[in-house]
């Protein structure tokens, strides 16, 4: 039987993957890291920078504050130029690694939200990613987004700590709260929180809600 939203107080949402998408940064990372006179082409920085995705995945919680994100972030580009080859300081290239990524609202994901604030419902995204997540959404026209970060819970789905934190800032029971994501460590870690969970994409969760 489909969940109601009468059955609800609260909907905490993924990001990557079924809130925002990545545009693509290789462009941009290829003209940045020319200019530092990095030797590279489109295919080589698209090959590197899929290293770099490797090893943030594993490691966005440990951007908790300024120091240590700005660290996880130098190590995100030395993977990139050790990939290439490059001895340039990786320090010389975080703001222009930074600046690189833009992200982009999925489909139907503007207007889902927009329908979930009808319903009345209490609205949080909860992701695996360093504490800078909040500073994109404004940048997608969704400011006003609470934001609870697997690097402020201090561990990444499936440890469900990032959805007790998300349900305690809320004030929300978990058998009144679904959470929507788009990977098997989304519904585990919901599961694991005592929550309701229903898979991406995020308009056909919120559509099925009766």
């Amino acid at each position: 039987m489909p969940m109601r939203a009468a059955e609800l107080d609260a909907v905490t949402i993924d990001a990557y993957g079924t809130l925002v998408e990545l545009a693509d940064p290789v462009p941009a990372l290829t003209e940045g890291l020319r200019a530092l006179g990095v030797d590279c082409d489109d295919a080589g920085v698209q090959r590197a920078f899929a290293k770099e995705v490797a090893y943030y995945r594993v490691r966005s919680h440990e951007g908790r504050d300024e120091a240590t994100l700005y660290a996880l972030r130098r190590e995100c580009v030395a993977v990139i130029l050790d990939d290439l080859g490059s001895d340039v300081d990786p320090a010389a290239f975080v703001d222009g690694f930074v600046s690189s990524l833009r992200f982009e609202l999925l489909p139907g994901a503007r207007e889902a939200v927009a329908r979930l604030r009808r319903l009345g419902l209490e609205l949080v995204v909860v992701s695996n990613w360093d504490i800078a997540l909040s500073e994109y959404l404004p940048d997608v026209g969704l400011d006003g987004l609470a934001v609870v970060t697997s690097a402020e819970a201090g561990a990444p789905k499936p440890d469900p700590a990032v959805f007790r934190l998300a349900l305690e800032r809320l004030g929300v029971r978990p058998q009144r709260a679904l959470h929507i994501g788009d990977s098997e460590a989304d519904g585990e870690g919901a599961r694991a929180a005592g929550m309701h969970f229903a898979p991406a994409p995020l308009e056909h969760a919120v559509e099925a809600l009766a």
